[in-house]
């Protein structure tokens, strides 16, 4: 044992191990994380010894000034959909970056012709939120149809703007709007598709229960109908038909319209006012996709004239910086919430694990979970 103050001489497997600890601790993969992902998934990359984390402390959005102080240097970064993935962050970033993974379903955030010239993979979170957003639409639907907010407004806030519960005069069609389900008066319901990918079917399949007879929707012009997985559908679901349609036939038979297509420029303001002139006085608009397919103002007037019945809204182009002077907001048949479709326990803490093990498998080098095609991107 040395004295106190004496020199300690290790001996040299012991230096040779601090050797290695010391260079396995410098090779450290810097993984900057926008949002604390909870104690579920950040256990997952706390495990990981090749990884030094560095996470935006805050319980809020991830300011850009911190992110682009933090991203240099880093092999990854975890992204939301409110921050922005563009050159000047990539060049901040520097050559060592690998990987951008965002907990999302939607990358319109992230610049991919620059992820695509620096040779940069991207991970996305598709799949995991299909169940959440496909019951949000039906919820919507049903709200937007059965005057939710209003009712919703007549109750909680009533006494504010003198439309108190207690002061409410039932009368026979009061509060009254177009049922979902078939009756024996109207046995024929048909519901629309803007879109008809995995969100898409799985309402068509929470929405059978409701004796609905036809399925009709419109995806890409350019993409050929699928006859056998729509007689297929047909089939399992014992409907009359699923057929896909031009947009104004579906904007014209469709009872209830469900948007739920990608965004981008190619689907831009997509239901505008010609195409809500053509729907019918009863019918419902849901969005829960990408606010930019509506125009809002076109919307509104719609609303407003009776060219539809009502709109149950998840997303609004320009959110969240939508205030109670919008247009749509005004609108006591518009019902809207604050982009919620995945906002359930389950489902964002799966799409927190895939963002992570996106991150993890892009930087070990093994493959990624889910990883957006960037081969035809120019």
């Amino acid at each position: 044992m040395s004295s106190p103050g004496s020199i300690v001489t290790l001996s040299a497997p012991t230096q040779r191990l601090m050797s290695v600890a010391s260079h396995l601790h410098s090779q450290r993969s810097k993984v900057v994380v926008c949002r604390n992902l909870g104690p579920d998934v950040m256990s997952i990359l706390e495990a990981r010894p090749e990884l030094n984390l560095v996470v935006w402390p805050q319980d809020s959005a991830c300011e850009r000034s911190w992110l682009m102080e933090n991203i240099s240097g880093a092999a990854g970064v975890i992204v939301m959909l409110t921050d922005k993935v563009n050159a000047e962050l990539l060049d901040k970033a520097g050559p060592s970056l690998k990987v951008v993974s965002t907990m999302s379903v939607g990358y319109e955030h992230i610049d991919l012709k620059e992820a695509a010239q620096r040779g940069l993979k991207v991970g996305y979170t598709p799949d995991v939120l299909t169940d959440a957003v496909a019951d949000l639409s039906v919820m919507l639907a049903l709200m937007a149809g059965r005057n939710g907010g209003t009712g919703v407004d007549l109750v909680q806030r009533g006494q504010a703007n003198q439309r108190q519960w207690a002061n409410f005069s039932w009368a026979p069609f009061a509060m009254c709007g177009p049922q979902l389900s078939t009756t024996t008066a109207s046995p024929t319901k048909k519901i629309g598709f803007l879109g008809f990918g995995r969100i898409a079917q799985a309402t068509l399949a929470r929405l059978v229960p409701f004796g609905i007879t036809h399925c009709l929707y419109s995806s890409n012009p350019s993409s050929l109908p699928n006859h056998a997985r729509d007689a297929a559908l047909a089939k399992q679901h014992k409907l009359q038909a699923v057929s896909k349609v031009d947009i104004d036939e579906l904007a014209r038979e469709s009872d209830v319209l469900f948007v739920l297509a990608p965004g981008g420029s190619e689907t831009y303001h997509i239901v505008n006012e010609t195409l809500l002139r053509k729907m019918k006085r009863t019918s419902i608009l849901v969005n829960a996709s990408r606010g930019t397919l509506v125009d809002s103002d076109a919307l509104a007037k719609a609303l407003r004239e009776g060219w539809i019945w009502g709109a149950g809204l998840d997303v609004v182009e320009g959110e969240p910086n939508v205030t109670v002077e919008h247009p749509l907001v005004k609108e006591p048949r518009c019902v809207i919430v604050p982009h919620i479709a995945s906002a359930t326990l389950e489902t964002r803490v799966e799409m927190a694990t895939r963002a992570a093990q996106n991150v993890i498998g892009a930087i070990l080098g093994w493959e990624m979970p889910s990883q957006v095609n960037l081969s035809n991107v120019s």
